[in-house]
């Protein structure tokens, strides 16, 4: 979380109220539009003054968004398996995803199925909606989207070959996958697991997502073992979110 209070600023711009709230600059706007959080217009620009920012904190208008419970949840590195009920929630949980990679200054990759061209530009509106900023990022080249065409192809390759394309070395790397449905849970299993290899030995963040419908199908040890192929679990719903984390334990 950022700091507001250092030095004599009075008015401040909307990135720095977004970093230190742990929310996207699209929530800020939506903000000052409705009213909720007072503010000025510079130029072309717009500005929060910092008493107006204290009396929005102390009126406990502070939200538990998405945004902020990821920033605190995800860690580097870090390999998780998000669920969602709805296809609606996943898009948002994908964008919460790289806008706390984006706040971390993270190289940001979506992976995706290797639909045809009319379908990655239908994600990237998706994502835009769910208050991920696509068109700045991808102009910054902060933000690749990299079609896997071949599901027969390891995943842990194809991010290997991703990181060695893009000279990533030394940047983490903020990558999120959809679940594998064209192989069979065992070898979905088996990707996920060197995902999770691949992470622990690099300065790598890796999210694997899917609907709560799919999950549906496995029995109780499939959940556990999924659960066990990464370090933690993310699960939306429109009732709420869930996080927990894996913990060994020690023997004895």
């Amino acid at each position: 979380m950022g700091n507001v209070s250092n030095g004599k600023k009075d008015l401040l711009d909307v990135a720095e109220v977004s970093e230190y709230l742990g929310v996207g600059s699209v929530t800020v706007y939506r903000w000052c539009r409705e009213g909720r959080l007072p503010c000025l217009k510079v130029g072309k620009s717009w500005r929060i003054r910092r008493e107006s920012l204290e009396d929005f904190l102390s009126r406990g208008e502070r939200p538990t968004t998405l945004v902020g419970q990821l920033r605190q949840y995800l860690a580097v590195p870090d390999s998780v398996i998000a669920i969602a009920q709805t296809t609606e929630l996943l898009h948002q949980l994908d964008a919460a995803f790289l806008q706390v990679g984006e706040a971390h200054g993270g190289l940001l990759v979506k992976f995706h199925g290797g639909e045809p061209t009319s379908n990655e530009n239908e994600l990237r509106a998706e994502l835009n909606r769910a208050g991920l900023d696509v068109p700045r990022l991808e102009s910054e080249g902060r933000l690749v989207f990299v079609a896997e065409k071949d599901p027969k192809v390891p995943r842990a390759d194809a991010l290997r070959r991703f990181i060695k394309e893009q000279a990533a070395e030394g940047r983490t790397i903020w990558a999120t996958f959809d679940w594998t449905q064209s192989a069979s849970l065992e070898e979905a299993l088996e990707q996920q697991e060197a995902l999770t290899e691949i992470a622990n030995a690099g300065q790598l963040v890796i999210k694997t997502a899917l609907l709560e419908r799919v999950t549906d199908e496995w029995t109780a040890e499939e959940r556990r073992r999924a659960q066990a192929a990464h370090a933690g679990m993310i699960w939306l719903s429109e009732a709420g979110l869930s996080l927990s984390r894996v913990t060994p334990l020690s023997a004895g």
